[in-house]
């Protein structure tokens, strides 16, 4: 092939222009790199390491690799475990790290695909088995009914279910929200509500040989009320054949509207229960975007106050980078706001594509939230790795307080 100097010439002014473009790209990535990342490196005393971390905007990521120690001897870091000592030793408030840093640190992030580490010994359940498990199981796929306990992976599903403990999720498998740590599908338009449903429960639960229910449901902001109704006659029609079977509502915040949480306050309901979730400074990085610290506290509150009669109830996952400080307030929060019953639990992660796990919580530290939230006037603490909101919601002492306000209840009618 012949090649005239006029077509070389204009090669050569191809391939000159390609390689300023390359050293343009490199430069400005190597600015970019230099502007967006600054490596700090964090003492770990408790180890006696180096970590290096990284802090891109409002992220803080760890790098993997191998390090030398002050002593000089290599060190690999391979895994989240070193992570979660360096969180430890923030919350116990060490002054060396910045207030941005304890903040990124203490912070979960989404997607995190790096290993977690060996879960703690305490975590370790037996297979869920047994005769009144195995009945309830049969029943619920039987009547088309969902539980939370299936739904959202609920290692206690096995010991609550044989004690007589069950949660139902009404209106339907889909939810209308998108929070970060939780594994039940979701969709802007999910299907109606099966008619049926109220009816469907109440049979199953008259049935079943249980004497405490735990009735819950996926946000369904598509509703006119949430779903308030559909709670409110499936309540009534289990009270109306089982009139001793005592009831908690765990329900959504209804969006703040004060007229669904009076319709399902005289529904005949013994427990209004709203979930927290977490505390206050996490509550967007945790929840979806519609659901906030001070609107759930407001639902609580209001139904308390249209129904005094009612005990209320919340739930706050540990293991998100809350520190102690933060739940202590959070409880102080809840006591403020007239809550009478709360659970602490470890947030376990349902797949790489939630929230990471920040920290694992000690089972002593979880026993240091109950004593404390004692003292604080809660009338029942439930606290522990795997306690979730409706764990062990029928235990004899919750049981015990139910009934002996309804007792209250029955002789002032007499009266």
């Amino acid at each position: 092939m012949n090649f005239g100097i006029p077509s070389l010439f204009y090669l050569y002014i191809f391939f000159s222009i390609l390689i300023s473009l390359k050293c343009v790209i490199t430069k400005n990535l190597e600015k970019t790199k230099k502007r967006t990342y600054s490596y700090i490196s964090l003492r770990n005393k408790e180890k006696g390491i180096i970590i290096n971390y990284v802090e891109k905007t409002n992220r803080a990521y760890f790098k993997r690799g191998t390090y030398k120690n002050e002593k000089g001897h290599i060190y690999k870091l391979s895994n989240i475990e070193n992570l979660l000592y360096a969180n430890k030793y923030v919350q116990e408030g060490n002054e060396n790290f910045s207030s941005t840093t304890k903040k990124l640190l203490l912070t979960p992030k989404v997607g995190n695909k790096m290993p977690e580490g060996k879960k703690p010994d305490w975590f370790h359940v037996a297979a869920p088995t047994g005769t009144k498990y195995n009945k309830l199981k049969e029943d619920i796929k039987k009547l088309n009914l969902h539980t939370v306990c299936e739904e959202a992976q609920c290692p206690n599903i096995g010991e609550c279910w044989n004690i007589g403990t069950a949660t139902i999720m009404l209106l339907g498998d889909t939810c209308t929200r998108g929070c970060r740590f939780c594994s039940i599908k979701t969709s802007s338009n999910p299907l109606p509500p099966d008619i049926n449903e109220p009816f469907n429960t109440a049979k199953a639960i008259c049935e079943w040989n249980i004497d405490y229910v735990v009735l819950t449901s996926v946000d369904r902001d598509d509703l006119p009320d949430g779903g308030a109704s559909h709670f409110a006659k499936t309540v009534e029609l289990v009270k109306f054949s089982r009139p001793d079977i005592l009831i908690e509502c765990l329900v959504s915040d209804f969006q703040g509207n004060i007229d669904s949480v009076q319709k399902l306050a005289f529904s005949g309901l013994d427990v209004y229960a709203h979930n927290i979730e977490t505390v206050k400074r996490l509550q967007k990085y945790v929840r979806d975007k519609r659901a906030n610290y001070d609107q759930s506290l407001f639902v609580l509150k209001t139904a308390k106050e249209i129904n005094p009669q009612l005990y209320t109830k919340t739930s706050i996952m540990l293991g998100l980078g809350e520190t102690k400080e933060e739940v202590i307030q959070t409880m102080q929060d809840a006591r403020k706001n007239n809550i009478d019953v709360i659970t602490f639990g470890q947030y376990l992660r349902p797949t790489k594509n939630h929230l990471s796990i920040v920290q694992y919580i000690s089972p002593q530290m979880f026993e240091y939230y109950k004593e404390e939230g004692l003292k604080m006037g809660f009338k029942y603490i439930a606290s522990g790795p795997l306690v979730r909101s409706s764990y062990k919601a029928g235990e004899y002492f919750m049981k015990n307080l139910v009934n002996q306000q309804n007792k209250k209840k029955n002789v002032k009618n007499k009266i």
